[in-house]
């Protein structure tokens, strides 16, 4: 699987929280948040179109930076 890096503009729990809703519905899916520095990282074999899509689901400004 890849991993990917977004930065989510994540400002509180409540936001982090948002975005673990939404990726927990994805099967298949590892991920981790650092809401200090607004980064999500997502272990999936799912194209990036489709991850930046899921994310944006959140409201929040999603921004794709690479594979890590």
């Amino acid at each position: 699987m890849t991993k990917h890096e977004f930065e989510v503009a994540m400002t509180c729990e409540g936001c982090s929280g948002a975005v673990t809703r939404i990726l927990d519905k994805l099967e298949d899916v590892k991920f981790e948040i650092d809401l200090p520095k607004k980064l999500v990282w997502i272990e999936s074999d799912r194209d990036v179109a489709f991850l930046t899509d899921t994310l944006k689901k959140c409201g929040k400004e999603v921004k794709y930076i690479g594979t890590k």
